[in-house]
């Protein structure tokens, strides 16, 4: 979520940035004073890891999964790009690219930079630009995602800036793999799941949710959000294990949807023997001739569970996690705060508010619904120094490239809970 351009939205506070990781175990905040990494493994507090002050006005942190490899952004210099190893406190490399960074995403083969109307892939290992998509349309949003599958490495993007086209590519084998026709508006939003096998996708208006197959591009799930306005889908999430996919909007609701197959719901059909039955059965019958704008508002699915956010126009970003074996719907906001809500995985509903934190890490008094005790090991928050580094240049159309060939192989993150094993090499 980069408030950079919305700065009306972070109000008085200092936040810029917010994001989840990977895998949904850990929260990074952007600010104008620097940024700071926050374990999301307890409900009661929002525990610091990490906290950097050297480098202002962050408008883009992004951690690659529970490592110590972080990107970065400034308003600064918004069109630098910084790999840096935080734990080290060392600058792996820089890049700087012909325009402004709008988005960066990671996974353990790729590094993805979104720029307006072109992105560069960069090896994860050692950080060289592999493939440059040029003269994508116009995407001033930095729309893009990138799955986190090693198997299914795939990037999707707008394909259009006025339909609702997703391109999808192969960034292992750098190549197109499919053009999708999701929505007939233009896109607002894409997700992929962590099998990189299912994209969720959303337009501009709003209203309805798709889901589609990776490569394939079948249509896999509609779901409707809603009939009776229009709204700016802000973000789009699926569960670690890809049965729940959770919408959040410029309004003060999150619609969690559940995938379920129609095979899975299926229920021996009996002879209906109340007047609601007959009826129920007749409007199922009629969709095989009604208008097709009408069979889709029978057969769309609805939400399987909604979350009332104590807010109205914000912007946000959502995910899906298990914290204290539970599942639990966050909500980071440009309010400044973290919203943490149950989901019950068999009845769904609305969700419980359980807490909320401050973004910058601050404490408030409590306004805990349930009182629960803390379950998780308290993280020590730990300041490293800067580290100098060299660069080299790229044909690539960006510029910049790895340090000292010291601090590259100072990176290897063989501490006992650090993943992935990264390693970065050169030639």
């Amino acid at each position: 979520m980069n408030l950079a351009s919305h700065s009306g939205d972070a109000g008085g506070s200092q936040l810029l940035f917010a994001n989840f990781n990977q895998d949904n175990t850990s929260l990074a905040v952007g600010t104008k004073s620097g940024y700071k990494f926050f374990s999301l493994s307890s409900v009661d507090k929002l525990e610091q890891i990490y906290e950097c002050p050297d480098t202002e006005d962050v408008c883009i942190v992004e951690r690659l999964f529970s490592s110590s490899l972080v990107a970065i952004v400034s308003l600064k210099a918004p069109r630098k790009l910084k790999v840096c190893h935080f734990k080290k406190g060392t600058e792996i490399c820089n890049y700087s690219y012909s325009n402004t960074i709008l988005a960066v995403e990671l996974n353990r083969q790729r590094l993805i930079v979104c720029l307006e109307e072109s992105l560069y892939i960069h090896n994860i290992r050692d950080m060289k630009v592999l493939h440059t998509i040029r003269e994508t349309p116009p995407n001033p949003s930095g729309l893009c995602a990138l799955s986190i599958s090693n198997d299914n490495c795939y990037l999707a993007y707008p394909g259009s800036a006025t339909i609702g086209e997703v391109q999808v590519f192969d960034t292992v084998n750098l190549r197109a793999a499919n053009m999708i026709p999701a929505h007939d508006s233009p896109l607002a939003a894409l997700a992929f799941d962590a099998s990189g096998t299912k994209l969720a996708t959303a337009s501009e208006k709003g209203t309805v949710i798709r889901v589609f197959s990776i490569p394939e591009g079948q249509k896999l799930f509609e779901f409707r959000r809603g009939v009776k306005r229009c709204v700016s889908i802000c973000s789009l999430a699926f569960s670690m294990e890809g049965l729940y996919l959770s919408a959040s909007s410029n309004t003060e609701t999150v619609h969690i949807f559940k995938l379920e197959t129609q095979k899975e719901k299926y229920v021996p059909a009996e002879e209906p023997t109340t007047w609601g039955g007959y009826l129920g059965k007749v409007l199922m019958a009629s969709t095989t001739y009604l208008p097709s704008q009408v069979t889709e508002m029978f057969t769309q699915g609805r939400a399987f569970a909604t979350v009332r956010l104590p807010f109205c126009g914000h912007k946000n970003i959502c995910a899906l996690a298990v914290i204290q074996k539970i599942p639990r719907l966050l909500v980071a906001a440009a309010d400044g705060y973290l919203y943490l809500y149950n989901l019950d995985p068999q009845e769904g509903g609305e969700c419980t508010l359980m807490k909320q934190h401050r973004l910058d890490g601050s404490t408030e008094p409590s306004n805990e619904i349930l009182d629960q005790g803390s379950h998780d090991r308290p993280l020590v928050a730990q300041t490293y120094s800067a580290a100098i580094t060299k660069g080299y240049c790229e044909e690539q159309g960006a510029v910049g490239g790895a340090g000292l060939d010291d601090d590259l192989n100072d990176l290897r993150l063989d501490e006992e809970n650090e993943q992935p094993p990264l390693i970065l090499e050169t030639d």
